[in-house]
């Protein structure tokens, strides 16, 4: 449909389209903020904090170092006293035990029915002879020791090949090393089974230089005598049953009054013991450890005695274990 205002010859004008206002200029970005420099106050209180900080990071260090040691200190502190007091209450325990089994076969074996009286006549009205013949006599140690000489030196070659882990009880089942044969060889032939020596170094080497004595005496006498050890602490007579239990391939029932081997921690009673011995006409082997300082003189009016002189050290550690 046709404007009838315009001439059928003339085109419309062509529609005009309205430009875009031109845009207007952005604004320039804002320029970075330049850093200030530091005033001279301000970094001079800067290096003092970083120095206190480095200085308080050492002082952490050194803190936290002690506090490692401290904690491996405490560790190995109470390792070792837990280590020692356990060592005496098993000792204690080892004594104690044996004591209250010595003790229960005594009262087992009291009397308690009176006995008739029997009068006997006194030993002064018997003839003399008769009176000498009848008493009991103990072996004559250092004699006997002279006469088997070869039996002794054959036992203690004999100790120091290889040990023999399945001898029969009393007999020595640990190797002898050579200076404790030597130190036999010389209390058996020359001393005459009397006589002191200076300590193996340690309660377990001295046990196992007594186990080869009993082991030669055992061949000497039999059952005719009976070997007392006199330590004053229960934890020391500890270690000696121990010893003497595994070099002699021994039992708890080989240790007490009625058996091969007593403890006593005074020397009173282990006099009295072996006066009871002698009286039986047996012989008392009397072992003194390393660790008695003092022996009582009637001690050594005794045929057998073997006593252990300690160094100094030895003493000052086996004060420490106690």
């Amino acid at each position: 449909m046709t404007d009838p205002s315009v001439p059928p010859d003339q085109s419309p004008p062509p529609l005009s389209v309205p430009e875009p206002p031109a845009a207007e200029p952005s604004p320039a970005a804002d320029p970075a903020p330049v850093a200030k420099p530091f005033e001279p106050w301000q970094a001079l209180a800067l290096r003092e904090l970083q120095e206190r900080r480095a200085a308080l990071e050492a002082e952490i260090q050194e803190l936290e170092t002690r506090r490692n040691q401290l904690q491996k200190s405490l560790v190995s502190s109470f390792d070792g006293q837990a280590d020692a007091i356990a060592r005496r209450l098993k000792g204690f325990q080892d004594y104690l035990v044996v004591a209250l089994q010595d003790l229960a076969g005594q009262a087992e074996q009291m009397e308690l029915v009176v006995q008739p009286v029997v009068l006997q006549p006194s030993p002064l009205d018997q003839p003399a002879e008769v009176a000498a013949a009848a008493a009991p006599s103990a072996p004559a140690a250092a004699g006997l020791f002279s006469e088997d000489e070869d039996l002794i030196r054959s036992q203690l070659e004999r100790f120091q090949g290889q040990p023999d882990f399945y001898a029969d009880p009393w007999k020595l089942r640990r190797s002898l090393e050579a200076p404790a044969a030597a130190l036999l060889e010389e209390w058996f032939l020359y001393q005459g089974g009397r006589g002191a020596h200076a300590s193996a170094g340690s309660r377990s080497r001295n046990a196992l230089t007594v186990a080869a004595a009993v082991a030669i005496l055992g061949e000497l006498y039999g059952e005719r005598f009976q070997t007392l050890v006199l330590a004053g602490q229960p934890e020391r007579l500890g270690e000696w049953r121990r010893g003497l239990q595994d070099c002699l391939g021994l039992s708890r029932e080989d240790f007490g009054p009625n058996s091969g081997v007593v403890l006593f921690e005074r020397p009173d009673a282990l006099i009295e013991r072996a006066d009871r011995l002698e009286e039986r006409g047996e012989l008392p082997f009397i072992v003194i450890d390393a660790a008695e300082q003092v022996v009582d003189v009637p001690v050594l009016q005794f045929p057998l005695w073997l006593a252990f002189a300690a160094t100094p050290a030895e003493l000052a550690i086996d004060e420490e274990l106690l």
